[in-house]
């Protein structure tokens, strides 16, 4: 009995995601804890939602939330569709909400609920808290999850990774963070002048290099796993971002494979449910 209720007490401070899908051509992630099952974003179809939730032994039914970063499409693209059909309650902040108008259908005002900037709210035994990201979107932000001392930091889509960002992502037991695009590749690629310069601004896509450099800054003692993200399709190869990533780790004293592990992410296959 007492084995079990020691269990039982691990337990409801254990958070679980998974990375559903990570790319730009659609992202979302599922957080879970024992009384709660969040959506963070519903960027692919809902079909494409159903069967990724399918992958990973998860029903749609069964979410109690969907919580919105930012308006792009490879972020919102199937969250009317979601809405309607299993009447989920969507939170998104105000200028998210003003700028999501016309994207994504009717929604009724019932399931319409905002959640500012750097604020914390409680979904169960879940607080999630949100944070500001540089990003060419109304009012982008990004959420840290936590449950007991346990702490899931996603954070994708931003130019750059401030010294306030850092303050609040510290030492998380894991993340999922932007590794978007070498910046050679990017450089020397098809895309126009105009396109490279807004992904290389201040308000686009963190670089596998910058994004090395930004871990070492955050990392902390408790933080196992790394989860490589918004990886582009044309700019970027899972390879040589996890090369790119632990070179520059390793220049930090950071050993990938000694104290943490570097994870990919696809847009079309989600991770294995992973509890921390």
């Amino acid at each position: 009995m007492m084995k079990s209720q020691i269990l039982t007490e691990k337990e409801t401070e254990q958070i679980r995601f998974s990375i559903l899908a990570s790319g730009s051509t659609g992202n979302a992630t599922l957080v879970e804890t024992v009384d709660q099952k969040i959506l963070i974003d519903c960027g692919l179809s809902g079909k494409k939602m159903a069967e990724l939730f399918s992958q990973v032994g998860r029903s749609i039914e069964d979410l109690d939330a969907i919580l919105i970063t930012h308006e792009h499409s490879d972020h919102i693209k199937g969250l009317g569709v979601l809405a309607r059909k299993y009447k989920l309650p969507i939170y998104a902040n105000q200028k998210t909400w003003q700028a999501m108008n016309g994207m994504i259908g009717e929604v009724a005002l019932d399931q319409k609920f905002e959640f500012g900037m750097e604020t914390v709210k409680s979904f169960g035994s879940l607080q999630v808290e949100s944070f500001g990201v540089s990003h060419d979107a109304a009012e982008p932000m990004f959420y840290i999850f936590h449950n007991g001392n346990k702490k899931f930091v996603m954070i994708t889509d931003t130019g750059y990774v401030s010294d306030r960002m850092k303050g609040h992502i510290a030492n998380a037991d894991a993340y999922l963070f932007e590794s978007n695009h070498d910046v050679e590749m990017l450089r020397m690629g098809r895309y126009p002048w105009n396109v490279k310069r807004r992904i290389l601004g201040d308000e686009g896509h963190v670089s596998n290099e910058d994004a090395g450099i930004a871990m070492s800054e955050v990392i902390g003692d408790r933080t196992k796993r790394i989860y490589l993200g918004h990886l582009s399709k044309d700019n970027n190869m899972k390879d040589l971002a996890r090369m790119s990533v632990g070179q520059t780790l390793r220049q930090e004293g950071i050993i990938v494979g000694e104290t943490l592990d570097l994870f990919d992410t696809d847009p079309e296959q989600p991770t294995n449910l992973f509890t921390i």
